[in-house]
């Protein structure tokens, strides 16, 4: 009996990576957790408002950009009261480096009112909340709950997206199904710091024009099948510790053939 030929694969369709193993996934973050033992925002505020408003700001923007801009303002705007009192016309003048800054004094100036009319002008500690405010959106909700609550709570943004589905650890079609991903498969005592290993891996080691693999703490546990070539990441590597292994549950990738000599 002839063998009946496998169809090929649908135009733009990409072959299933093999999902994390519980033991791959905590290994990840045991990685990125002691490359950054002391995860944090780059983001700079002074208070919950302060970092809403930060948040609210880096919305399509960097935190550079933002820092750069927000220690003016908030020395003489830091509580929603002060924010009113100093109006729509100066803060877009005051965040003008920042893009779309119109669009984004005019939704800080409303939120304050809200804050101060619904909520007695304190950051509520509610995500439903939070998401009536205007500018504030699922991502930025996540933000303030996990740095100004200490919530576990993981906030996808461009970074985190590109890592969960480069990396194959949460992939996802949109941000939401990459949080549901990250959430099911992140162990519950990286939760809290997990949002910040995955912005900060993901601006500074797996970069959008051409990931860092070299020098990545999880480049062997990746599925990403476009890494930088495994020659030079052993020349880069030669000097450097070599990761603890893992755990005997997890699977392991097989040691590479030496090529044969020619005479």
């Amino acid at each position: 009996m002839r063998a009946v030929p496998k169809r090929p694969a649908a135009k733009g369709s990409s072959p299933k990576r093999r999902a994390f193993s519980k033991a791959e996934a905590a290994e990840f973050y045991r990685r990125l957790a002691a490359s950054r033992p002391i995860p944090k925002t780059e983001l700079e505020f002074i208070n919950p408002f302060t970092l809403l408003v930060a948040v609210v700001l880096s919305a399509q923007a960097t935190d550079v950009g933002v820092n750069k801009a927000t220690p003016a303002l908030f020395a003489i705007a830091d509580t929603p009261q002060k924010m009113l009192a100093l109006g729509e016309e100066r803060l877009t003048e005051m965040i003008r480096t920042i893009g779309l800054f119109r669009t984004k004094a005019r939704n800080i100036i409303a939120l304050s009112r809200m804050l101060i009319e619904q909520h007695g002008g304190t950051v509520p500690r509610d995500r439903e909340a939070l998401e009536k405010l205007p500018g504030v959106g699922r991502k930025t909700a996540n933000v303030v709950l996990n740095v100004a609550f200490g919530e576990p709570t993981i906030a996808v943004d461009t970074h985190i997206f590109r890592v969960a589905n480069r990396t194959g650890i949460a992939p996802g079609k949109t941000p939401f199904e990459v949080e549901a991903g990250l959430e099911r498969v992140t162990p519950a005592e990286y939760k809290l710091g997990a949002h910040h290993w995955l912005i900060l891996h993901g601006r500074y080691v797996c970069k959008a024009r051409k990931p860092d693999c070299p020098v990545c703490a999880v480049a062997d546990l990746c599925r990403y099948g476009a890494k930088t070539a495994p020659a030079e990441m052993i020349a880069a590597r030669a000097g450097a510790a070599t990761p603890a292994p893992l755990t005997e549950t997890s699977v392991s990738r097989p040691p590479a053939r030496r090529a044969r000599r020619r005479v």
